[in-house]
């Protein structure tokens, strides 16, 4: 049953898959969650993918669901792509496959991307450069891109500051600098036909985000891991005005539910003309469900 855009309220873009359904917790991504749930001040327990389904399909929305591949920065083992992609297969009513390969991966993750996408039906692609401890256009993750581009699908780049690490002694090796947005122009330049979705508000580097979702027609913002009413003044007036057809509601559930987001993005000054596209409209644009 593909998803029924007439029955659903919102799109959420931003969803993670952080517990497999038959393999154990992974004990180093463990320490990650715990450090997570603290500084969120959220559940220390991972809902699993039907859990997550049905929450969302309880709530009449859609999303789009991907694990973390962060195997090389910092050593812990992600959730099997494959298994997502067939999961959603099966709950394709609210659910959307995302994948995510660790740049580092090169040409063998690009084969892995490449039958992702023709045989698993996977729709974008999910990056955490950070976690993955590399320059977000370092030239091993081309080969990635250069896939990702041919079939011009989305790509959901972290950006700004991270909950993963925060308060772990060196923050637990990992290096924030990855997550500055204007590193992330040049990809979009080198791969036009890519869409690239700025993940979460990019705080301390809010402005590079806006500049580049105006300046460059491929590039879009997604406003997950902030509770709206944190969001700084210039977020709303560019979504507002400029960027109304660039912002996309995103969640970060399990960190922040659903309806939390969207109750309070209610509340903090978005047009109710604009509103109904962050929601959903843009989305519906961007992944070609229309």
């Amino acid at each position: 049953m593909p998803i029924d855009l007439s029955k659903i309220t919102a799109i959420d873009v931003h969803v993670h898959a952080e517990v497999s359904c038959h393999d154990p917790e992974d004990p180093v991504m463990g320490k990650f969650f715990d450090a997570a749930s603290s500084y969120f001040k959220a559940p220390r327990e991972r809902p699993k993918m039907p859990e997550i389904a049905q929450i969302y399909r309880d709530q009449n929305i859609a999303f789009c669901l991907f694990t973390v591949d962060c195997e090389s920065g910092i050593g812990a083992k992600r959730v099997s792509n494959y298994e997502i992609a067939e999961f959603a297969a099966q709950n394709d009513d609210v659910c959307i496959p995302f994948a995510s390969i660790d740049p580092h991966k090169g040409k063998y993750g690009a084969r892995e991307a490449r039958d992702l996408i023709e045989n698993y039906g996977v729709k974008g692609f999910k990056f955490h450069h950070i976690c993955q401890n590399i320059h977000p256009a370092e030239q091993v993750g081309y080969a990635i891109y250069e896939v990702i581009n041919h079939y011009k699908l989305p790509a959901i780049f972290h950006t700004g500051h991270s909950g993963m690490g925060t308060g772990m002694r060196g923050g637990g090796g990992i290096r924030l600098k990855y997550g500055q947005p204007m590193l992330v122009d040049d990809v979009a330049v080198d791969f036009p036909d890519m869409k690239i979705i700025l993940a979460h508000p990019s705080w301390p580097w809010v402005d590079e985000s806006l500049s580049m979702a105006l300046h460059k027609d491929n590039v879009f913002i997604d406003l997950s891991g902030w509770s709206p009413k944190y969001f700084q003044p210039q977020i709303i007036q560019y979504a507002n005005t400029q960027l109304r057809k660039k912002m996309l509601f995103g969640s970060d559930f399990p960190l922040i539910r659903p309806d939390k987001w969207l109750d309070a993005a209610r509340q903090v000054g978005f047009r109710d003309d604009v509103l109904p596209g962050i929601m959903k409209d843009n989305a519906v644009r961007l992944l070609g469900l229309e």
